[in-house]
């Protein structure tokens, strides 16, 4: 499954907080995913997620990661460290970072403005997009429908170049574009068939 995963950077800020339970520890505040906002040009299409696509994925074992490295841990979901909360927006985390000497690093970082995005890491089931042609601005549009699992949600130094982030969505493109292009192609065919029988039936009536 971890060969289908896809990573994605939102651009809305994330921040730090003091912890509701402890006002002297802070928590990491942010959105994983919003719901009905475009991304940017992902090479070639652009995405959107709709509000439904985390019904039903599996979200038991998120890891909240630092630059997607799964050396440096901040939170999980199975030990109570990552809250995850799906609300009208989106997918917000909230991550209780470790007395560790990267994640008071880390802290330092982001209380300086020096690192302020977050990602996230997924999979989607094998019916969970659909594509659309935007024939006015000649680009595609990817809905996301259902996701199948969130492996990790990820503070990140700076958002991953798109299009290697993006790299099995454009193979989903491509086969999409063909799959339009095989059926455009049996259509043609089918309207030949028909045609070249109805020329034979006008012709058989000319005798």
């Amino acid at each position: 499954m971890t060969m289908n995963k896809e990573t994605r950077t939102l651009t809305m800020p994330i921040e730090l907080r003091a912890s509701e339970n402890d006002e002297n520890k802070q928590v990491i505040v942010g959105y994983a995913l919003k719901f009905n906002s475009k991304s940017e040009n992902l090479g070639g299409f652009v995405e959107v997620i709709d509000p439904s696509a985390l019904n039903g994925a599996d979200m038991s074992d998120v890891r909240g990661l630092f630059n997607h490295d799964p050396n440096m841990v901040l939170a999980r979901s199975k030990s109570g460290t990552l809250t995850l909360e799906v609300d009208e927006f989106g997918l917000k985390y909230i991550i209780d970072p470790p007395d560790t000497s990267f994640a008071r690093d880390l802290a330092f970082s982001m209380g300086r403005g020096d690192i302020d995005q977050s990602s996230f890491g997924f999979s989607i089931t094998g019916d969970g997009d659909e594509w659309e042609y935007d024939e006015q601005n000649d680009i595609y549009l990817r809905t996301i429908k259902r996701f199948d699992k969130i492996f990790d949600v990820s503070v990140v130094t700076y958002p991953a170049y798109q299009a290697s982030e993006s790299t099995i969505a454009q193979r989903s493109l491509e086969d999409h574009k063909k799959a339009q292009e095989d059926l455009r192609k049996a259509q043609a065919q089918k309207e030949a068939r028909a045609l070249r029988q109805k020329q034979i039936e006008i012709e058989l009536e000319l005798f």
